[in-house]
């Protein structure tokens, strides 16, 4: 065991000072009207305009139709976050099933094929990607927006390791017992892979809480319009004499560090064992 010394809390107070920062001042500053954030810029202590603004950009209608609000635009990203997490844990699951326990021919040529989609991220394939949903009639729909972006090898590689960590003696003993291949998959690999589930539950639901360059080609309603993208077009409001709404889009940011901050502090134990569980 290493005795700590002073200085190490000293940087590990700093460094944390350093990344909370950057949070208190978006904060603070959402708590003042746009008028004094437009004069005094940012703002390091408390206005007196806190219960105005969250419970505005929480259930006030506005957009271009008057029917959005800060409340549907959470939904919508909890909706993405949550869809595209849960769908690429199934497909990666199966995938990563099929290439380790299934001995066909050329199953490691597959994998490294599925795993070099990891070099063609969704920016690069983003205009196909839009054709191909504008062609299947999937524009404005959660749809249109969870499936393109399944299409990577992240969870597919995480989970192939984990597997090949799984001794081969479960195996022969579901054979014994007269499991077949679902249902050991069921019984014995999924409640094995929890920890890694959560871990990569969390990484995808980050991923896809905060797209901002996806959603915002694929949507043109604003009914589906995501968290990322309304912050956005809060600050594109400059008209004439009419001031961005600042402090709204403070709070909007705010919001929407709220669920990742949430899912990384409930489960950060499992993340942490899943990721390491991988390299055993």
């Amino acid at each position: 065991m290493y005795k700590t010394k002073p200085l190490d809390h000293l940087v590990l107070i700093i460094g944390s000072l350093l990344l909370v920062l950057p949070v208190i001042v978006a904060f603070m500053t959402s708590t003042h009207t746009a008028a004094e954030i437009h004069m005094n810029g940012l703002a390091l202590t408390p206005g007196n305009n806190f219960v105005a603004t969250y419970e505005k950009v929480l259930t006030q209608k506005g957009g271009f139709t008057g029917q959005v609000t800060g409340f549907s635009m959470v939904m919508n990203s909890l909706i993405l976050g949550i869809g595209f997490a849960v769908g690429k844990i199934v497909l990666s699951m199966m995938a990563a099933y099929a290439i380790v326990y299934f001995r066909f021919r050329f199953a490691t040529l597959a994998f490294w094929i599925i795993f070099t989609t990891l070099l063609l991220p969704l920016e690069v394939r983003i205009m196909p990607s839009y054709e191909v949903m504008s062609k299947l009639g999937l524009l404005n729909s959660y749809t249109g927006l969870i499936v393109p972006l399944l299409a990577s090898a992240t969870g597919t590689f995480y989970f192939r390791q984990f597997f090949k960590s799984v001794p081969d003696e479960l195996l022969e003993a579901a054979r014994i017992d007269g499991a077949g291949p679902i249902k050991f998959f069921i019984d014995v690999l999924i409640p094995l892979s929890r920890t890694m589930v959560a871990a990569i539950f969390i990484i995808m639901f980050v991923y896809g809480w905060n797209q901002y360059l996806w959603p915002m080609l694929m949507t043109n309603d604003e009914s589906f319009f995501t968290l990322m993208r309304g912050i956005k077009s809060i600050l594109q409001v400059w008209v004439g004499s009419q001031l961005p709404d600042y402090n709204e889009a403070f709070a909007l940011a705010v919001l929407a560090m709220l669920p990742p901050v949430m899912i990384v502090t409930i489960f950060q134990s499992w993340f942490i064992k899943g990721l390491t569980e991988s390299d055993k």
